[in-house]
């Protein structure tokens, strides 16, 4: 029997600069344990102390009705409580993020390098979609798919919360055609084209994926050479499927990775602040794919170009 998701109760309270509230969940097991919403976050937040107190005495924290929780309101398990938390500052990203298409349905975005989709980790205000919710007026924005923040290029927001499954089985069914581009070093001794496979894991808390010897294929690239410069080739990539770091694990295994990646071959130092000068050379450069709400074909394509192929000398190793 196939069960229906739950729908997420709607906040009270509006998003503040692009960003949604904190929602709670009262744990239903937790009757007995607390006596009042007060305490249970005090227990549950990591937050210094009399953080919890500040943000109640200041109406800060909301029930489901809207109404202020108080130092005195009861725990009622399963319920749940919003705020928006106080955040930390982060470094700007000094690159716009652009909108190639925008209409009823969906919204395309030109996302530049280093800047993250969605929040996420330490990365909430400096995001696409905190970016792009306040550039645009739409508060229910929401992205079909995700790129990863060092990847620039093409991402695809959906208008209307009640149309974002649709577009989000395109890419779950992998009915969308994406392309990307790259810069690596060339190496005539690698034969290309290629169609590379392999199974791809990667482990939770680790920051790199990896190949496993001789496992059962999950992961599946189309990889060609367009051009060289010097030492350098620029590489069409077409995944057919959406392994995590699929194409950079998958260039890294051919012996061709990509400039600029912190990850593959070697992991760089995680501490190091992001170098805005050497970005990761690798953009999504196309989607294509039947629209599931109008019917039509839809084709967008970015107008990003890699530094690295652009001013290919300060980049030739």
């Amino acid at each position: 029997m196939r069960h229906r998701r739950r729908r997420t109760p709607p906040s009270p309270l509006p998003q503040r600069d692009g960003i949604d509230p904190v929602r709670v969940r009262l744990p239903v097991d937790g009757a007995g344990t607390w006596d009042t919403v007060r305490d249970h976050l005090v227990a549950r937040l990591a937050a210094p102390g009399g953080t919890v107190d500040s943000m109640i005495a200041e109406g800060g924290i909301v029930g489901p009705d809207g109404a202020p929780v108080t130092p005195l309101t009861p725990y009622v398990p399963g319920s749940h409580v919003w705020f928006h938390r106080d955040l930390a500052p982060e470094t700007p990203v000094p690159f716009p993020v652009d909108i190639v298409h925008r209409d009823d349905h969906v919204l395309v975005a030109d996302k530049p390098h280093f800047l993250a989709t969605t929040p996420r980790g330490s990365h909430i205000a400096e995001t696409a979609l905190a970016r792009l919710r306040r550039a645009s007026g739409i508060e229910a924005l929401s992205p079909a798919h995700r790129l990863d923040r060092l990847t620039a290029g093409l991402v695809l927001f959906v208008v209307r919360p009640e149309e974002r499954g649709a577009y989000q089985t395109l890419f779950r069914d992998r009915l969308v055609d994406k392309e990307y581009e790259a810069v690596a070093c060339h190496d005539p001794d690698v034969a290309l084209p290629a169609t590379v496979r392999s199974r791809i894991e990667k482990d939770r808390g680790v920051l790199t994926a990896h190949e496993v010897p001789g496992g059962e294929p999950n992961a599946v690239s189309d990889i060609r050479l367009e051009d060289t410069r010097g030492r350098l080739g620029r590489y069409r990539l077409k995944p057919r499927t959406g392994r995590t770091h699929q194409l950079r694990v998958h260039m890294s295994g051919l012996g061709l990775p990509i400039l600029g990646d912190p990850l593959y071959p070697r992991i760089a130092d995680p501490a190091a602040p992001d170098d805005f000068r050497r970005p990761l050379q690798l953009l999504a450069r196309s989607l294509e794919f039947r629209d599931p709400v109008t019917g039509e074909e839809r084709r967008f394509v970015s107008g990003r170009r890699l530094g690295a192929w652009e001013s290919y000398e300060s980049w030739d190793q």
